[in-house]
Parts: C-alpha cells; structure tokens; sequence
C-alpha cells in the first residue's frame, strides 16, 4: 500500500513535458499525430487516457515512442510514504536523501553532516531550509544567516547562497519547488 508500483501510470504529465520540450502547441501535435486539440488537452491533465494507437501516435507526434512516454509517467498516487530504512546506507557522513520519489511539483531532500561548503547553490524556484538537528552558516545575497535547530530560512528562486553546517551530525531538510516547475512571479492584476 502507498508503493508506486501498485499504482497506474499517468502519462499526460510526461506527455506534456515532452511537448514543452520542443516548444510544440497543442495545436502542432495535433496536427501531427491526427488527435484533436481537445482530446490532447484531456490527455495531458489526465482526464483521458489513451488508447495504444493513439499513444504511439502521440509518440510519433513527439519524436519518441509510447515506451519512453510511459517510462516517464508519473504513478497515480496521491499519498506515498517514503520510509527511512528504504532509503538509508552505510555511506559514510555526508550523506543526502530523497524524501519524495518521483517526479512531481516538489521536492525534498534531508541532509545529514556536512557537505562541501564552497559549493554555491541557485535553483530556479523557491526553497525552505529547515534545520531538523545541529546548526548552519548560511551565505545569501551578501549576509550570513545562523540557523539552529528548528529555524527556517526561506530563498526565492534565483538566490545565490551557500551553506555549511557547525555542528557534527546536522539534519537539514531542503524542501523546493521542482525545477520542471514555471513559477509565476509578478502576475499583473
């Protein structure tokens, strides 16, 4: 129960990631594959499911085929728990985790130890830090942040930083939004 692989395939995720990718309207791919527009709409949001024809047609459309559009389906599963003893190792400190499988809005990941602190991050999108045990420097935007256990820092997408941990056996928690992700900034009213 809760395990990706009991759950069926939604390919209009990965149906329309592929489209993006070559910067094609619905209108193209229709136009190439012999679909309507409305149907490869509904296709997309995972309101219609395909037929094998019409997959392999959607396929053709993208210049790829129905096994590389399922293989980058993401499972129909609303709730997954992902478990500590799956993803632990014997690796020693540092170490990360995945604490979301798939491909999905978002993304988290724990970290535990201390990592290279040169290395300066900027992610498309939006993050939260959470410091989970242990403590922090942070370096952004030209000022040090100390974060302790239980503090957040947020970072708009875009943000230079850098970070390092002071005291043996940090947790951090990074949760962000995923990078295939188009954040909307400055909606006008």
């Amino acid at each position: 129960m809760g395990d990706h692989k009991e759950q069926p395939l939604r390919v209009g995720a990965a149906v329309r990631r592929r489209r993006r990718s070559l910067d094609l309207t619905l209108a193209v791919v229709a136009e190439r594959s012999g679909l309507s527009v409305p149907f490869l709409s509904q296709i997309e949001n995972d309101r219609a499911r395909p037929s094998t024809s019409s997959l392999e047609k959607l396929a053709d459309a993208l210049r790829t085929t129905a096994v590389e559009l399922l293989a980058a389906a993401d499972p129909a599963c609303s709730v997954d728990v992902v478990r500590a003893e799956d993803t632990e190792t014997s690796a020693p400190e540092p170490r990360s985790r995945s604490l979301v499988r798939g491909h999905h809005q978002m993304h988290a990941t724990e970290f535990t130890g201390d990592h290279e602190a040169g290395r300066e991050f900027q992610y498309r999108n939006d993050q939260l830090m959470y410091v989970a045990d242990g403590a922090v420097e942070i370096e952004a935007e030209g000022r040090a942040y100390r974060l302790g256990r239980g503090d957040t820092l947020y970072l708009t997408g875009g943000v230079r930083h850098r970070w390092r941990a002071t005291v043996a056996d940090t947790r951090v928690v990074v949760v962000a939004v995923a990078e295939h992700i188009e954040a909307v900034r400055n909606r006008k009213r």
